[in-house]
C-alpha cells in the first residue's frame, strides 16, 4: 500500500509536535539565575533568587573565603576549579554557592547561576550546549548531589567534569553539594569492593567522581557558641531585639527538640523568634 505525500507531511507534523526542537538560549541579562529543565529543552530565569547575605554565614570562614576566591577568578575570566561543598547537613553548603554568588553580581554582573536537579543530570550536554559560546560566565549548581546502588546518573557528570571531545565550556564552572566525600554512601562503596569482579576498578570509578572537583569544601557541625552566633547574627541583620538570656535559653531548648545543632536549625528557631514578635524577614 503506498502512501501518498500529503499523508507522509501529516505524520512529520505530527512527530514534530510530540517532540519540539530545543527552545533557544534565553537572554541571559534578563535574570542572574536560571532553572534547566529537560523534555522540552529549556532554561527558566529565576526573578528573585532565595539566598541570604554571605556576611551571615557563621562558622565557615575559611570555607568561604576559598570559595570567594575562585568565583571571583572564573568571573573575571580567569581559570578556576569545579568545586565540591561536603559535609554535615544543614550547615550552609548550598546557601554559601547561593551567598557567593550574590556578594559577587554587583561587580560581575555578566556571573550567572544555573541549577541543575540531580535526576536531570543525563541532560546536561544538552545545557551545556546552550551556554557553551555565551559571553557570560556561568556557575552550574547542582545540590544534594548523591548517587545510590544501580545510579548511572554519576557517569553524566562525569562528563561535565571531563568535557568529553569538546571539553567544558570554558565559561562553565561546576559547583555541587552533598553531605558525602565521595557522593554514594560508604556501605555502597564497600559492597562493590566485596561483590565485584574487579573489586579495586569497579571501586575506582566511582570513587574518582570526587577527584575530579579541583576543590573540596569540608562543612562540621557546629558549637554551641557558633549556634548562637548565628542566631544573634540573624537578630542583628533584620532588627530583631532580644535579651542574650532569654535568646540562650529559647535557642537551646529549640535544638534540644530538633536533635541537632545546625545553621538550618539555627535559621528555623530565628524565623520563629521573628513571627512571635511580628517581623517579617523580606
Amino acid at each position: 500500500m503506498s502512501v501518498s505525500k500529503k499523508a507522509l507531511r501529516r505524520i512529520a507534523d505530527a512527530l514534530e509536535r510530540m517532540s519540539p526542537p530545543p527552545a533557544d538560549a534565553p537572554k541571559f541579562k534578563k535574570a542572574a539565575a536560571f532553572v534547566w529543565h529537560p523534555d522540552p529543552d529549556r532554561l527558566v530565569p529565576v526573578p528573585k533568587v532565595n539566598r541570604i547575605p554571605v556576611e551571615l554565614l557563621v562558622g565557615v570562614n575559611r570555607s568561604r573565603d576559598t570559595l570567594m576566591a575562585n568565583t571571583a577568578q572564573f568571573a573575571a575570566g580567569m581559570p578556576a576549579n569545579n568545586a565540591l561543598l561536603w559535609g554535615a547537613r544543614g550547615m550552609g553548603k548550598s546557601s554559601l554557592v547561593k551567598a557567593v554568588h550574590g556578594a559577587l553580581q554587583a561587580d560581575y554582573p555578566d556571573l550567572k547561576m544555573v541549577e541543575v536537579q540531580r535526576e536531570d543530570l543525563p541532560s546536561i550536554g544538552r545545557c551545556l550546549n546552550m551556554l557553551r559560546g555565551a559571553p557570560e560566565r556561568f556557575i552550574m549548581f547542582c545540590d544534594d548531589l548523591s548517587f545510590g546502588p544501580d545510579d548511572a546518573h554519576y557517569k553524566s557528570l562525569k562528563a561535565v567534569l571531563d568535557g568529553g571531545i569538546e571539553g567544558r565550556p570554558d565559561n562553565v564552572v561546576l559547583y555541587a553539594t552533598s553531605n558525602r566525600r565521595h557522593l554514594m554512601p560508604r556501605d555502597m562503596i564497600e559492597n562493590e569492593r566485596s561483590s565485584a569482579i574487579s573489586p579495586s576498578e569497579a571501586v575506582e570509578e566511582k570513587v574518582s567522581l570526587s577527584d575530579r572537583f579541583g576543590l573540596w569544601l569540608g562543612f562540621h557541625p557546629c558549637n554551641q557558641d557558633e549556634y548562637l552566633a548565628m542566631i544573634r547574627g540573624y537578630c542583628d541583620a533584620y532588627g530583631v531585639e532580644i535579651d542574650d538570656e532569654t535568646m540562650r535559653a529559647e535557642a537551646i531548648e529549640w535544638q534540644a527538640t530538633r536533635g541537632s545543632r545546625s545553621g538550618r536549625v539555627a535559621w528555623q528557631y530565628f524565623t520563629d523568634l521573628a513571627g512571635r514578635l511580628g517581623i517579617k524577614l523580606t
